[in-house]
């Protein structure tokens, strides 16, 4: 999503963009209209699904009015104002640079940016603000909401604190002194004064829902809302896609998402080598980038000591449908997580877009992995062990009828429980409890 053109300035000194004007909103399903105020870390133009699609188009679909304060995805000297998904988006500068300064200066114009939700609570027109994995602009809500007599709700999607500390520990972080800090900062924040001041949180998982409820949070004041999908985004047939990115007749399996060090995946290199030694034909097809060049560098060099640079295909970040065409294309996709308590609380986006596009799937025993697994049979859930996986693997290559057959209960299950179109219906009524309680 591009931005739009700029048009001038408002009274405030913010850039004002120019953009249609957003459609006359339905009624709403339950009759009652959401307000609601989401500063999220997520960038503009929001990508996320359990953004974009959740709020952008369900929720404000069914008449909600959604505004968001965010910050831009790309370089951006002053904050503007643009029209996205039925509401208002206060948009913020940036700084994209790589170097420790630059970082700083990005986090710092952030906050200062932020501080616009004062402005808008004031205004009186809304009923809950919610804040999405971030502690600075949380404390600013949580303030505010008090202030003007408004909900406050928390979402947290992942458990950024912990990862913080532990990359630095692990040495995996650019700057291990500001991760310390970001991660002790974190921490402190977020289970001392944010958690236990909203009115409702919605974490990724049951999993997460339980961590958090270890640090004293309730769980009745706890939603877990998992990934989910949007049915017609992806392919309505599970036949055996012509390909066009890969070539024919070459047994592949594919790996679609983030290539973080955290995740380990210098993992799947291994687990290459040894599918090589039962099918010499074989490739592994990586989708996607981390957010160092030496996360894809680790792949490489992996790669290198086992001898398998041949069979190791690093695509890198492709654009949504390009990427999700390499899915299609696949023989057998795998979803690892590595096995440790910040992973295990997560809700995997990729592992249901791959049984949404009828793919068999090979995934380690993870807590929502094995349960979307065992729920829909679209796979095998293996544990974390080279063998294990490379068996899984091979397997399902080597029975492609048996696959197929897998990719096709996986589809059905992920259409009848994870489109975005089911999660949202109890999210909006959460919400609506949330907007019509007395104790604000």
């Amino acid at each position: 999503m591009a931005s739009n053109p700029i048009e001038g300035r408002n009274r405030a000194g913010a850039v004002a963009v120019a953009g249609p004007m957003p459609p006359k909103p339905p009624a709403p399903r339950s009759g009652k209209i959401l307000r609601l105020l989401v500063v999220s870390s997520d960038t503009y133009p929001a990508k996320r699904v359990d953004v974009a699609v959740l709020f952008g188009e369900e929720l404000a679909g069914r008449g909600h009015r959604i505004d968001y304060i965010l910050q831009s995805e790309e370089q951006c000297s002053g904050a503007y104002v643009a029209n996205w998904g039925g509401g208002k988006v206060w948009v913020g500068p940036t700084n994209v640079g790589a170097s420790l300064f630059s970082r700083i200066h990005k986090h710092a114009r952030a906050i200062i940016h932020e501080l616009v939700l004062f402005r808008r609570l004031r205004s009186g027109q809304y009923d809950i603000i919610e804040v999405k994995d971030k502690v600075i602009a949380g404390v600013f809500a949580v303030v505010a909401a008090r202030i003007y007599n408004i909900h406050f709700v928390y979402w947290l999607s992942y458990p950024m604190a912990e990862e913080y500390l532990l990359r630095a520990r692990e040495g995996t972080a650019r700057y291990p002194l500001l991760y310390v800090i970001r991660g002790a900062v974190s921490k402190f924040l977020l289970y001392r004064i944010l958690l236990p001041a909203a009115v409702h949180i919605f974490v990724q998982s049951e999993t997460m829902r339980g961590d958090v409820a270890r640090h004293g949070i309730p769980m009745d004041r706890m939603t877990a809302v998992p990934m989910g999908i949007k049915p017609e985004r992806f392919p309505a047939s599970s036949e055996r896609t012509g390909r066009r990115l890969l070539p024919p007749g070459e047994p592949c399996f594919l790996y679609l998402g983030t290539l973080n060090k955290v995740r380990r995946l210098d993992f799947l290199v291994r687990v290459l080598a040894k599918v090589l030694s039962a099918l010499p034909r074989v490739k592994l097809y990586i989708v996607g980038s981390g957010d160092d060049p030496g996360d894809e560098q680790l792949l490489i060099q992996e790669a290198a000591r086992l001898n398998v640079t041949q069979a190791l295909v690093m695509v890198g970040q492709r654009p949504r449908a390009e990427a999700l065409r390499y899915v299609q294309e696949a023989d057998v996709c795998v979803s690892p997580f590595f096995p440790t308590p910040i992973l295990n609380s997560t809700s995997p986006t990729k592992l249901v877009e791959y049984l949404a596009m009828a793919k068999a799937v090979v995934a380690n025993d993870h807590p929502e992995q094995r349960l979307v697994i065992e729920e829909s049979g679209g796979g095998y859930c293996v544990p974390w062990e080279e063998g294990a996986f490379a068996n899984a693997i091979i397997s399902l290559l080597e029975a492609p009828k048996t696959a197929a057959r897998m990719g096709e209960r996986g589809r059905r299950y992920v259409l009848e429980h994870r489109s975005y179109a089911k999660i949202a219906d109890f999210v909006e009524a959460t919400f609506i409890d949330v907007a019509t309680r007395a104790d604000r």
